[in-house]
């Protein structure tokens, strides 16, 4: 009895470990941008940059502190929600239902080797569902498009 409540003891109590996550890869309909910045530094980077694009940090959610206070280490991840009310009211009048694709999001994810990569979807593509009810939109996606482009442009720098 007492071996058995010492192994349970044990194996509540030792952290799950490391998580193997792969890093960000290219792929279709995102624009992906390692860089060799450490991840908390291009977090920081990417929040700073929003202006840039002339929109605003509107969200920031990530599973990293909550994986470590449950004993398992994961790579950072984080998303954050960039927007503005312009672009809002402006896909409102298009489409109620592209509404949900707000706020549109970067991806911070930290790599194997301590770097960290800026990956998004393209506006554009995010979208693109809408464009054949709203036709309108496609032009806003495109706005977006580079209003992204400038943040990670700046991100990244």
């Amino acid at each position: 009895m007492l071996i058995r409540a010492t192994t349970l003891l044990v194996l509540l109590s030792t952290p799950l470990g490391a998580q193997e996550v792969a890093d960000m890869a290219s792929r279709d309909g995102w624009s992906v941008t390692p860089t060799a910045k450490p991840f908390d530094d291009l977090v920081e980077d990417a929040r700073q940059a929003a202006g840039a694009g002339g929109l605003a940090v509107v969200t920031m959610a990530g599973p990293t502190e909550a994986a470590v206070a449950r004993g398992i280490d994961i790579p950072g991840n984080r998303v954050i929600g960039l927007f503005n009310n312009d672009y809002a009211v402006r896909i409102l009048r298009l489409s109620t239902p592209a509404m949900i694709e707000a706020p549109m999001r970067v991806y911070v994810t930290e790599n194997a080797d301590g770097t960290a990569t800026l990956s998004y979807r393209l506006p554009s593509e995010v979208l693109a569902p809408y464009v054949a009810d709203a036709p309108d939109l496609e032009p806003i996606g495109a706005e977006l498009d580079d209003a992204f482009a400038k943040v990670a442009d700046a991100a990244t720098q």
